[in-house]
């Protein structure tokens, strides 16, 4: 296990607003009455508890995907990903009022890709909002080649997603990327042959729960200019004696 780099306070600072708010409201009621205040106070609690934002353990494995949010599972499939252009191994998080509501990198990669659409406000746990509600959709690829979206989706009360992730942006695993206010969904697509490490209904928490792993197959890189002109060469040398070759039996 690793605990990574999370320079943030353990209060959100989405939060600090609304904090300042509802306790400003519950020290003015105190001022008139107590009683009535406790609502109040109730309030703010439950303010300072949702935008909780504190650092977490992760595990140190190079396929490891972590969770980039707490909450439950509610899809582990196999469906085509609508940003990446593919098939891919899905797995949703649901996240209730109650959940920590930042988000994190699942890999290690560059932001290929980042697009925000508008939508609609289903109850996130359906699976239609997965396409129709507001979202976010974040294209990474990771040191070894693999594809891997993360798409945060806002909830029937969830109203702003935040997405600080940008173009050609470096993000590590378990690195802060963005928040959703109150309740939402992040889906994480994975390239085919990634082995699910949690099932439908577990409940998980972002950067400790591991979601799955990556195959464990290691993509060739691309061939360098200098090695594609040595083969050339070889292909061309080769071409030249086979041919000399016939001349000669002739």
């Amino acid at each position: 296990m690793q605990t990574p780099h999370y320079p943030h306070p353990i209060i959100a600072r989405e939060g600090w607003p609304f904090l300042a708010i509802a306790v400003a409201i519950a020290l003015v009621v105190t001022y008139f009455s107590i009683s009535w205040s406790i609502l109040f106070w109730v309030i703010a609690l439950f303010v300072l508890q949702f935008f909780r934002d504190p650092q977490r353990q992760g595990s140190s494995s190079p396929l490891a995907v972590i969770s980039p949010a707490d909450g439950r599972i509610v899809v582990v499939a196999e469906v085509d990903d609508p940003y990446a252009k593919r098939r891919a191994l899905k797995i949703s998080v649901f996240m209730n009022v109650f959940n920590v509501h930042s988000n994190r990198s699942p890999v290690d990669g560059t932001v290929q890709h980042v697009e925000y659409f508008p939508g609609k406000f289903f109850n996130a746990s359906l699976d239609k909002a997965s396409l129709e509600n507001e979202r976010n959709a974040m294209v990474l690829k990771t040191t070894r080649g693999d594809i891997v979206t993360a798409v945060q989706v806002a909830g029937l009360v969830a109203k702003r997603i935040l997405c600080y992730a940008q173009l050609n942006q470096v993000l590590a695993r378990g690195q802060r990327y963005g928040f959703i206010r109150f309740g939402s969904r992040v889906d994480v697509y994975l390239p085919i042959g990634s082995r699910p490490r949690v099932t439908i209904g577990d409940k998980v928490s972002a950067t400790s729960t591991v979601l799955a792993e990556l195959p464990e197959h290691v993509l060739q890189a691309e061939p360098t200019k200098a090695q594609s002109s040595q083969t050339e060469s070889s292909q061309t040398e080769s071409s030249q004696t086979e041919s000399s070759q016939t001349k000669a039996a002739v």
